[in-house]
């Protein structure tokens, strides 16, 4: 076994490997489109084995010292997670709105008075700030379960039972960040961030995190800057009375701003790769670009919106084919009325049809053009040092109590892959 190494420098002739993405974009658009098809046509059922089928796909894409990853759920412990989580949360919602309805407060009237329209907004906020502690639960149950029915080399990876306590310090550190509009979200990313990599397992062998939260502001430059140019920039514009800059500036700092959360999302996830260590020895070194990042993203967009002008133009021309040849049989061999009718009905019909097959076909184009592209660029960016170290790790005891994702599926936070 090599000697231990930095996670943010590892050492010269250190035994690293890079991983691999061999993922199609053909393929996976193939596997979207179908299984997007199939979902359709079970109203939303098919769903659950849907997004198993895809993770299957993007894990075995994704090799690692010659040995691919692989991905274990099932579509039916999802769908079957699913179920009691819905009834769980209609019993948890059924209670709030008994809580709120004996403080005079409900949600299904319709406000007579500024006052009664008051008291259902508060309604409203509160029946959120209820949800809201279940959706960190949900997004923790979620990342555990990934972690249980994820092997690599035969070696399951897993997650403790803790959803509960990230529920809480999210609660806690979200709250802060949100007081102090903002400085203090590196410190919710990190310790939020910590709790979860403290508690994940690959094998018997602990990932932990290291570093300090105060390393991730370099990556908030991008989010401070364009936050006191609209702030000082415009109250300065508009003292010195000059109002094209006061025009100017909204937009401009508006575009910095949204690149400058791409920009933290990216080199957040950086920092925190580069801090962690799995058993004390084995490091990661994480170089993902931000611009590599929001070129996928446009150019894959701006692909997807010219294939679907191509599409709905090729639609649009059959079905007027279609429909041109349909009236005339019909007022050639039908009553006015009926051709009347087909007139109506058949036009709604195809405008339904086209907006499925768009829906579809961008559905999974995204996974071909925008998601797998992004997720090569974080694998090939990625490398592991002290490989040889990853050996001696033994097989973990199966993670049981999960429950599939079914709460992030069912407050819709099951999109992720």
């Amino acid at each position: 076994m090599t000697a231990p190494v930095t996670p943010t420098d590892p050492a010269p002739g250190a035994d690293t490997a890079a991983p691999r993405y061999t993922g199609e974009g053909g393929a996976l658009f193939g596997l979207a489109l179908r299984t997007a098809v199939l979902t359709l046509l079970t109203l939303g059922i098919y769903r659950f084995w849907a997004k198993t089928r895809i993770r299957r796909y993007i894990w075995s894409s994704v090799q690692l010292d010659g040995t691919r990853f692989e991905y274990t759920g099932t579509g039916l412990e999802k769908f079957l997670g699913f179920l009691v989580a819905v009834v769980i949360l209609a019993i948890y919602l059924g209670l709030v709105q008994l809580l709120l309805a004996f403080l005079g407060l409900s949600l299904f009237v319709t406000p007579e008075s500024p006052g009664a329209a008051l008291a259902q907004g508060v309604a409203f906020s509160l029946t959120g700030l209820a949800v809201l502690p279940l959706v960190f639960f949900a997004q923790y149950r979620a990342r555990r379960y990934k972690c249980g029915r994820t092997r690599w080399r035969g070696i399951r990876f897993g997650m403790e039972k803790a959803a509960w306590g990230y529920a809480l310090r999210a609660l806690l550190y979200y709250g802060l960040a949100l007081l102090t509009l903002g400085l203090l979200w590196p410190l919710a990313t990190w310790r939020l961030s910590r709790y979860m990599i403290d508690r994940t397992w690959f094998g018997d062998a602990r990932f932990t995190l290291g570093g300090r939260w105060t390393g991730l502001y370099p990556a908030m430059t991008h989010i401070l800057v364009p936050v006191a140019l609209l702030v000082g920039g415009t109250a300065f514009a508009i003292l010195s009375e000059r109002p094209a800059l006061a025009a100017i500036l909204p937009p401009v700092a508006a575009i910095w701003l949204v690149i400058g959360v791409v920009h933290y999302r990216v080199q957040s996830f950086a920092y925190l790769t580069r801090h962690t260590t799995l058993g004390g020895t084995v490091g990661f070194d994480a170089r993902p670009r931000t611009g590599t990042v929001i070129r996928k993203y446009v150019g894959g967009s701006i692909l997807i919106a010219l294939a679907i002008g191509v599409v709905g133009g090729l639609l649009t021309s059959f079905f007027g084919v279609l429909f041109g040849g349909l009236m005339q049989m019909a007022e050639a061999g039908r009553p006015d009325g009926a051709a009347g009718a087909m007139a109506f009905v058949l036009p709604m019909l195809a405008a339904l049809f086209g907006y499925l097959a768009i829906l579809l076909f961008s559905g999974a184009a995204a996974y071909a053009l925008i998601v797998q592209p992004i997720l090569a660029h974080y694998t090939e960016t990625l490398a592991v040092s002290d490989v040889a170290a990853l050996q001696d790790i033994r097989q973990r005891a199966a993670d049981r109590g999960a429950d599939a994702e079914g709460f992030a599926d069912a407050l819709d936070l099951g999109g992720a892959i």
